[in-house]
C-alpha cells in the first residue's frame, strides 16, 4: 500500500498580506484550520504536516497534525515552492506528497481525494486543483486567446486552467526526478465559485470572512 502524506507549509511572517496564515474569521476560526480540517475528511492520507520554522504555529494545529520545523531560511524572499518541497520531502518519505496552501480555505474536501486518487490508483503522476478559465484575454495590448476581429462567445474559448494552492499531488519518483510538484501526465481538478478565492492581501481576508459567515448561516438553516 502506498504510504501518502500531506503537508502545509506556513509561514508567520508573510510579506503582502502580514500574518494572514493565522488570522481568525468572525467566529474566531484560524484561516489555516480550514485546508487542515479538509485534508482531515481524506481517509488515504496517513500522515499530515504542518511544516513551519516557528513552534508557535502549534497553536493553530487541528487534531491529526504534527507539528514539523523547517529551516528559517525556507522563510525568506528567495525561498521557492521547489526548496520547500525538497526540504520536506528529505525530512519525511512517502511515495506520495500532498502539498496544500492555507490560502484556499473553501475549497471541498473531495476535490483534494480526487487528486490523491488520480495518483494513486488511476495511473497519474500528479494532480492539482485549478480554475477553468474562459474569458477574453489580452497580453502587451493584444488579444491573447481570441480574434479581435471575430469575437467569439466565451463558452466558446479554448480553457485555460489556472492552479489553485488547495492541493498539488505528486508522486516522490516525478519531484526527485524532475524538481516539479507537476509531472508529465497530471490530472487536472477543476474547482469554481468560492473554492476559487486565494487569500494574497488584506481585501481578499475581507471577503473571505463575508463567505465563511453566509455558509455558516446556511449551515444553520
Amino acid at each position: 500500500m502506498k504510504k501518502i502524506v500531506a503537508f502545509v507549509p506556513i509561514k508567520l511572517n508573510n510579506e503582502r498580506c502580514p500574518g494572514k496564515n493565522t488570522w481568525r474569521f468572525s467566529d474566531g476560526t484560524p484561516l489555516m484550520a480550514m485546508i487542515q480540517r479538509a485534508l482531515n475528511q481524506c481517509g488515504e492520507i496517513s500522515e499530515k504536516y504542518v511544516f513551519c520554522s516557528d513552534p508557535a504555529v502549534c497553536e493553530y494545529l487541528e487534531p491529526g497534525f504534527t507539528f514539523l520545523q523547517r529551516e528559517k531560511e525556507l522563510d525568506g524572499p528567495q525561498a521557492t515552492s521547489q526548496d520547500i518541497i525538497s526540504s520536506f520531502v528529505k525530512k519525511v518519505d512517502a511515495d506520495i506528497y500532498v502539498l496544500s496552501h492555507a490560502t484556499a480555505p473553501f475549497v471541498r474536501p473531495d476535490r483534494i481525494a480526487c487528486c490523491v486518487e488520480k495518483v494513486s490508483r488511476e495511473g497519474y503522476d500528479s494532480a492539482f486543483t485549478a480554475e477553468k478559465i474562459q474569458r477574453l484575454l489580452w497580453s502587451d495590448g493584444k488579444p491573447l486567446n481570441f480574434d479581435a476581429t471575430c469575437v467569439p462567445r466565451t463558452q466558446d474559448l479554448p480553457p485555460i486552467y489556472s492552479e489553485l494552492s488547495a492541493a498539488y499531488v505528486f508522486e516522490k519518483d516525478v519531484f526527485l526526478k524532475t524538481g516539479r510538484r507537476i509531472g508529465e501526465h497530471p490530472y487536472i481538478c477543476v474547482c469554481d465559485g468560492v473554492e476559487c478565492l486565494d487569500i494574497d492581501y488584506p481585501d481578499d481576508l475581507v471577503i473571505a470572512d463575508a463567505i465563511y459567515r453566509k455558509k455558516q448561516e446556511a449551515d444553520k438553516a
